[in-house]
């Protein structure tokens, strides 16, 4: 059992370095900057604070956490001779980038656990882990989405300026699809005064239903680029 820990606790370590590219701490200290940042710039502006708002300030924390190792993955990998000794061994690429793919959420969710234990301390009062399933559902689909575009696009600054287009264009449409299913950033934490609860559910979990389905397919299909080895190599 202690040789196993170890060997997890080694394995664990050495993908967060290569998803990080050895720069994790400056990750986490942005992160948390981030954080502070937006919440002294709302303090500021309107002090009155809410299940709702705290949802806001967590969401662009966890995608500058996650923003990096999704649209920098490949390359980090090819930069480091490592993509033919990945693609070498039959599927072991499926494993390799599947466990990256689960520690960059995994670390998201972790740091984001700190931040609403924070955000719960010092601003207001709420359950801790709703909060963050609820945070983690567009964290959990952008990033799918930029492991796919990677597998497209196979360089990491392609990648980013195509992820921040896509952000952009989600962002475009908050407003006007503020309580549709299809928003991809719908804040189950603000409910509408004139839609019924039942309704405003169902719309949620409609919402969620589809962020699963699209992070889902989303990782498939990036999955299926890798299949061709002459792209990368």
């Amino acid at each position: 059992m202690h040789s196993f820990l170890l060997l997890t606790y080694r394995l664990i370590t050495y993908n967060i370095k290569v998803i990080f590219a050895n720069k994790f701490i400056y990750f986490v200290l942005a992160a948390f900057l981030f954080f502070a940042f937006i919440i002294t710039i709302a303090i500021f502006d309107d002090p009155n604070f809410s299940e709702a708002v705290i949802f806001g300030f967590l969401v662009f924390p966890g995608l500058l956490l996650i923003f990096y190792p999704m649209a920098y993955g490949l390359q980090n990998d090819d930069d480091a001779k490592m993509l033919e000794t990945i693609f070498g061994i039959p599927n072991y690429r499926y494993k390799v980038w599947l466990v990256r793919f689960t520690l960059a959420i995994g670390v998201a969710a972790a740091i984001l656990y700190v931040l609403c234990h924070i955000a719960n301390f010092a601003l207001y009062r709420f359950e801790i882990f709703p909060m963050l399933g609820q945070v983690l559902f567009p964290i959990t689909f952008l990033a799918s989405v930029a492991f796919m575009v990677s597998t497209k696009i196979k360089n990491g600054n392609g990648t980013a300026i195509a992820m921040v287009v896509v952000g952009l264009i989600f962002l475009i449409f908050i407003e006007p699809l503020e309580y549709s299913q299809w928003n991809v950033f719908l804040n189950p934490f603000s409910e509408p005064r004139n839609m019924s609860e039942f309704i405003w559910l169902s719309i949620i979990f409609k919402n969620r239903i589809y962020l699963t389905v699209g992070t889902v397919l989303c990782l498939l299909y990036g999955m299926f680029n890798l299949q061709f080895r002459e792209k990368f190599i």
